[in-house]
């Protein structure tokens, strides 16, 4: 009976322990907070954890160097450029934790176990010939006058 015991009490200091671990890596990930700012230094994204966007300051010289297509550019690479660098450090933080075998970038993503077909998008299939006629390309005007016709 004492040896039982012992065994559960174990067993519940090691899970105390993994759970106070796994507590401490989830803190560390939320306090990521990673910037980058582009070629020219008039951009500046910082994303938050997951690679959110937190801030973005655009210097006042941007607009005028910038057309708003251009700029709009610029903002979505240096934003993308943060949320590498966060995503290395999400993926430092938890590599720590994990074996040597599991790759913390894929498990962070969320496709650690999936082969690339698992994760490769539904290939889109054409409509066939039966399928419902599609009014993607048509007007609600030219839909209506086509009934107003067959009346």
């Amino acid at each position: 009976m004492t040896d039982q015991r012992t065994q559960v009490a174990e067993l519940v200091a090691d899970y105390r322990r993994s759970r106070d671990q796994l507590a401490a890596m989830h803190q560390t990930l939320a306090a990521i907070s990673e910037s980058a700012a582009s070629h020219d230094g008039l951009v500046t994204a910082t994303v938050g954890a997951h690679g959110r966007l937190v801030d973005l300051a655009v210097a006042d010289a941007a607009y005028q160097r910038y057309r708003p297509s251009e700029l709009a550019r610029v903002v979505v690479a240096t934003a993308e450029a943060a949320a590498a660098r966060a995503t290395e450090a999400a993926s430092r933080t938890v590599g720590s934790l994990l074996g040597s075998q599991t790759d913390p970038a894929a498990l962070l993503a969320g496709t650690a176990d999936l082969t690339p077909e698992e994760i490769a998008p539904p290939a889109v299939r054409p409509p066939s010939a039966d399928a419902e006629e599609s009014f993607e390309d048509r007007s609600w005007l030219e839909t209506c006058e086509g009934r107003r016709t067959q009346e």
